[in-house]
């Protein structure tokens, strides 16, 4: 099976480029399912699926087509599915402070609960293998790279927390029961979570195979998305996800000016012509993607079929069109080192630019751009050198 994620900042175009992509792959013959991680959902906008179909599926898929399906979750629905005791107990938690009960239902749906059942159907499907590919349309860059953390957090929590934490419970519970109000958490709660977590088991090596899994980050020619892209492709390679595409949405077309005076455009294409230039110097080996940005809406199967050629055009959508991670952070000996990608790099000097939260490395034409994490941002590049196809750069 393979797994395509489409990330980007809100409004970028996820949704129409996940579909577009979806639908290109079934007239391709092979079975699909798109899943919407995104709470705002508008995937069967996409597909103009009517309203009352959307409410009767309650968060199952929906058939498009007879190779096609598409889903969009309800977290209410999940937590009956999957939650039930421990949504019950910080529900009730909730009411115990004396806030509305209604106030306490919607508190309850903690951070990560959405991003812990999507992983669920990314097991579930990949696990019964009906489907041929996967589609993730994810929520904007938070999210996101919420979602991909999460198999991470929950082993450490079940390994190093969970057991220790349950037994304190089990012992503490009827002395402190008697002394307090406050709700403690019962067995059904833990049992409730550990269910959840043999579910979970094994998503994440799924989603470090880049055999199987592929993020393509979705932007737009602009200074705050591409900030946020560089950012989410930076998180993206700490958490060990391939990224295989970048797809530049909006692009205004040239042509345009060919056929009639718009002037009010022209500025608007020289700003994105710098942004794009920006994206592939920054981006590079990772293939980008440029669709135009088109007369009207994307809605229904005649214009996904239109986007889907101008992002892929013969090409066939679930190919892994990059594979290889282009630069990682190490910590050894109290330093952190940055490993870059650099095959039939020559033995020349490096030269270094740090930037407020990026360094610029140039070694003869080759010129890489390594967006800082938090905690580099304040160290100060000692050393580069050349190490076979690898540029290795030294931070104290």
């Amino acid at each position: 099976m393979r797994i395509i994620l489409f990330s980007g900042k809100g409004g970028v175009g996820k949704t129409t480029i996940s579909a577009a992509t979806g639908y290109r792959l079934a007239q391709l013959g092979k079975k699909v399912i798109i899943v919407s991680l995104d709470p705002a959902h508008s995937l069967a906008d996409s597909f103009d699926v009517p309203e009352e179909e959307r409410i009767k599926a309650k968060g199952l898929p929906i058939k498009v087509l007879d190779n096609l399906e598409i889903q969009e979750i309800d977290i209410q629905e999940e937590i009956d599915r999957y939650w039930g005791e421990v949504y019950r107990f910080i529900e009730l938690l909730f009411n115990t402070t004396g806030l509305h009960e209604i106030l306490s239902e919607e508190l309850a749906i903690l951070p990560g609960m959405e991003e812990i059942t999507s992983l669920l159907y990314v097991n579930k499907y990949y696990n019964e293998g009906k489907h041929d590919v996967l589609i993730l349309d994810l929520p904007p860059t938070g999210e996101s790279i919420r979602f991909v953390s999460m198999p991470i957090v929950m082993k450490w929590y079940m390994k190093k927390i969970f057991k220790t934490e349950r037994l304190i419970m089990k012992v503490a519970r009827p002395t402190v029961g008697r002394m307090t109000d406050v709700p403690l958490p019962d067995d059904e709660y833990f049992k409730a979570l550990e269910t959840f977590y043999e579910r979970l088991k094994g998503v994440d090596e799924i989603l470090i195979n880049p055999e199987i899994t592929s993020i393509r980050i979705v932007s737009n020619p602009e200074k705050m998305v591409l900030k946020e892209s560089q950012r989410a492709f930076l998180y993206f390679l700490l958490f060990g996800v391939n990224v295989d595409a970048v797809v530049v949405n909006k692009v205004i077309p040239e042509e345009i000016f060919e056929k009639e005076d718009c002037s009010f455009f022209k500025n608007w294409l020289n700003i994105q012509k710098k942004y794009i230039k920006e994206i592939e110097d920054y981006f590079s080996p990772v293939p980008v993607f440029k669709v135009p940005l088109l007369q009207e809406e994307v809605v229904g199967l005649e214009k996904l079929e239109k986007l889907a050629k101008l992002v892929y055009g013969e090409e066939d959508p679930s190919k892994v069109f990059h594979k290889e991670i282009p630069y990682k952070i190490e910590h050894k000996d109290g330093k952190y080192i940055i490993r870059i990608k650099a095959p039939g790099i020559k033995k020349e000097s490096v030269s270094l630019v740090k930037g407020e939260d990026e360094i610029v490395v140039r070694v003869g034409n080759f010129k890489s751009h390594i967006m800082l994490p938090r905690k580099l941002r304040n160290l100060e590049p000692e050393k580069a050198k050349v190490e076979g196809d690898e540029i290795l750069i030294f931070m104290s």
